[in-house]
């Protein structure tokens, strides 16, 4: 290898190297500092409750609650379509009706459904960005709620007008609100992708930041040690 092709070679090596970093400065400003939800339920002692949200990819969505305290579970996985659709293959074609999804038990005690609302509309994702979230493009990647229960429906209902009427975004929010619907479990690779695999380009790109502007935004919600799927458990 000559010295000309050496040159270009570092040249090409510095160039990714400041994408990658702008990259995760983009991700990082991406951000919104959102008001809490003006209609929500007000924590209270009762059983485990689950909210189903989709965001883009289910890595950092999963990977974000996962360090939210007050939350028990977070599994990566699918919805809005049919049962022998919900497959990684099938659902990356756009076709099968289904988004990556994260379903999220919490305790009502600790942490309420319209807060659970903020941080996915704050740190989780875009909820600007229709069929779309950053990289990843099509309808399984688009922004969703999947209420379990026509109070969850009122309250993400009433949010994002709220947020709208507050002009936070510089674009309206294009979530939908999708009652009804089954999750399904994604497959156990795509469990704790972020946690397992934090120096995966596309995490530390696309992912890691989101886990940095939970700490920095909902510095009195974040957990250090996330709860993972496979494991049962928080990490070590």
């Amino acid at each position: 290898m000559n010295t000309t092709t050496i040159n270009r070679f570092r040249r090409l090596q510095l160039l990714i190297c400041m994408l990658t970093l702008s990259a995760c400065a983009f991700g990082a400003e991406r951000a919104t500092v959102i008001p809490a939800p003006a209609v929500d339920n007000p924590k209270a002692a009762g059983p485990m409750q689950t909210a189903v949200l989709a965001g883009g990819c289910f890595w950092g969505v999963q990977g974000v609650f996962q360090h939210v305290d007050g939350v028990t579970r977070a599994v990566s996985g699918y919805a809005g379509g049919e049962a022998d659709k919900a497959n990684y293959e099938m659902v990356g074609q756009g076709t099968t009706g289904h988004a990556e999804s994260v379903e999220i038990t919490f305790d009502p005690s600790k942490i309420s459904y319209g807060k659970i609302l903020q941080i996915y509309f704050s740190v989780a994702h875009d909820p600007t960005q229709f069929n779309y979230q950053g990289p990843d493009i099509g309808p399984q990647y688009r922004s969703a709620i999947f209420p379990t229960s026509e109070e969850q429906a009122r309250v993400a209902k009433a949010y994002i007008a709220q947020l709208d009427m507050a002009h936070v975004y510089g674009d309206t929010i294009v979530t939908t609100i999708e009652p009804s619907r089954t999750f399904y479990p994604a497959e156990d690779y795509h469990q704790d992708f972020l946690t397992l695999n934090p120096t995966y380009p596309y995490i530390v790109i696309n992912d890691l930041p989101k886990v940095e502007n939970l700490k920095r935004i909902f510095p009195e919600l974040y957990r250090e040690q996330p709860v993972l799927v496979m494991a049962g458990q928080p990490s070590n």
